[in-house]
């Protein structure tokens, strides 16, 4: 009992994660969106799929701002989708009308209900800012349920917004390869099974293998979503990781393909009161083409990747 009642003391005191499209539209509807208010289309699809901002053109939550994540990136890296600078993550979000006091609300068209909107939360998060949350459910059930989208792209005004890396929520390469010997975290994976085991390809890639850093654990980020798009119960999440072992009063850090769905296990034990998961940034892309060849395992490739 004493456990539990910690537990709702200290979901009370992290901000919330996740707002409801109900909530939204409400806000919506009474004209709250603002600069204390803004929301961001974080959409991105694999290319030759969907477009993300054409569709956003087409039509989109009234007063959404589209989130390119393709620029709001280190475009020098040769990894996938790096965080930005600080001062580089100040000025895109600047530009979006976005200061250190506004509640910032990320969704993504996804199919799946959400799957690049935590990246944003997360990238907020670890840019120092805690007043952001994700539509649970996505554009997919703001759709669904008949709420209002408009075509007409938003003309924020610009904001000043000050940047400080949380490097608590963040891991390095070389964290991540000296965890190895030192175990001080658990290291957990979000992708889907047979990519992890290395018995499927991974998506869209030239010259990478599938497989995974050695000691990682498997969580499929789409298992923490329900059939209809949206996030379980803390109650059913906090069971999962249970289930895989994974103690969420010890530390973790979260890893997919290039730090994106990672951001779905930064999410999941968030709701359960955990708010310090890590993301490894640069996760398998960057860990194939840099990591000594016995730390990367896969049984595709005779037990390496």
């Amino acid at each position: 009992m004493v456990t539990r009642r910690a537990e709702t003391m200290v979901q009370q005191m992290l901000y919330r994660a996740l707002v409801s499209t109900k909530w939204l539209a409400e806000s919506v509807r009474s004209g709250k969106l603002g600069p204390g208010l803004r929301v961001l289309d974080a959409s991105w699809y694999s290319p030759g799929t969907r477009q993300a901002r054409k569709e956003y053109l087409e039509r989109h939550v009234p007063g959404a701002s589209f989130f390119d994540i393709e620029e709001c990136r280190d475009t020098a890296s040769p990894y996938e989708m790096m965080l930005p600078s600080e001062a580089g993550f100040a000025d895109y979000v600047g530009r979006l009308g976005i200061s250190n006091d506004t509640h910032v609300v990320v969704y993504d068209g996804d199919h799946l209900g959400s799957f690049y909107a935590p990246r944003v939360w997360w990238m907020f998060r670890v840019f120092g800012h805690r007043t952001v949350s994700v539509l649970n459910g996505g554009f997919r059930n703001w759709l669904k349920e008949g709420h209002p989208v408009t075509s007409e792209p938003s003309c924020p005004e610009p904001a000043i917004f000050k940047a400080t890396l949380d490097r608590s929520l963040f891991k390095t390469y070389e964290q991540v390869l000296e965890n190895l010997e030192s175990k001080r975290f658990q290291l957990v994976d979000s992708r889907a099974q047979g990519r992890y085991l290395g018995t499927e390809p991974e998506p869209d890639a030239v010259g990478l293998d599938s497989g995974h850093i050695r000691g990682s654990i498997n969580m499929p980020f789409i298992n923490f979503l329900t059939e209809d798009g949206f996030e379980k119960s803390p109650e059913e999440l906090c069971a999962m990781f249970q289930a895989k072992k994974v103690d969420l009063a010890q530390p973790l850090i979260a890893t997919c393909r290039k730090g994106v769905t990672a951001c779905h296990i930064a999410l999941a034990a968030y709701l359960c009161g955990k708010p310090d998961v890590a993301v490894y940034d640069g996760s398998w892309f960057e860990w194939f083409h840099r990591a000594p060849p016995e730390t990367r395992v896969s049984q595709g490739k005779g037990g390496k990747a």
